[in-house]
């Protein structure tokens, strides 16, 4: 009779298992490497900070502004319909699932309610976007836009 170690069911017994622990630790890899962006690390500063956005949007709806986007390439217009008179604004776009590709750009005026800015790169899918004036603004317009 033969050794343990030199037949067929042992081995199969073991390759078994020993197949699912190294699925299980690829999976674990996979996991760390491309973890959802979705859960924001500081909830209670976040929940905290809800009030203050409230009312900075009730405020510009009591302005009357809306925003009307026009893409082209990178160069992208925003109309601006309500009472401001901002020289420039703060644009954030943050994207749908990768918190790691979100940018803020200076918005320059062009025109009267007219806006114009070029963005470090060409967007596709959904986005969100936020404008304002900036850290200290007292409004604040948001909303997702399809590029």
């Amino acid at each position: 009779m033969l050794p343990w170690y030199k037949q067929f069911w042992p081995w199969f017994l073991i390759v078994l298992p020993g197949t699912a622990v190294v699925a299980t630790l690829y999976t674990v890899i996979i996991a760390n490497q491309y973890a959802d962006d979705l859960v924001v690390d500081d909830y209670y500063k976040e929940g905290l900070a809800i009030n203050q956005q409230l009312e900075r949007q009730n405020r510009a709806k009591s302005l009357e502004l809306t925003a009307k986007f026009s893409p082209e390439e990178r160069r992208l217009d925003i109309r601006i319909e309500g009472k401001i008179e901002a020289p420039q604004l703060r644009l954030l776009l943050s994207h749908a699932m990768e918190s790691d590709r979100d940018f803020a750009v200076p918005v320059q005026r062009v025109a009267q309610g007219h806006y114009r800015v070029l963005l470090p790169q060409t967007l596709k899918g959904r986005w969100h976007w936020t404008l304002d004036k900036g850290v200290s603004s007292d409004w604040r317009l948001d909303g997702d836009h399809l590029f």
